[in-house]
C-alpha cells in the first residue's frame, strides 16, 4: 500500500465513520421526558441526603 492510496482510504472512510453521537432520526419526546426524569431524580437524592 503506497502513502496516496492509505491517503484516499482514510479520506473516504471518514465521512462514514460514526462517532455514537446523538440520532437526529429518533423520537425527541422520549430524550426530552428521559432528561427529565434524570434531573428529578437527582433532586431526590440531593434532598434525601440533606446535600443542599
Amino acid at each position: 500500500m503506497t502513502v496516496q492510496t492509505a491517503i484516499a482510504t482514510a479520506t473516504r472512510t471518514r465521512g462514514a465513520t460514526r462517532t455514537g453521537g446523538p440520532e437526529t432520526d429518533g423520537p425527541k419526546i422520549i430524550e426530552h421526558v428521559m432528561g427529565w426524569v434524570l434531573v428529578a431524580v437527582v433532586a431526590m437524592l440531593v434532598t434525601r441526603l440533606g446535600l443542599l
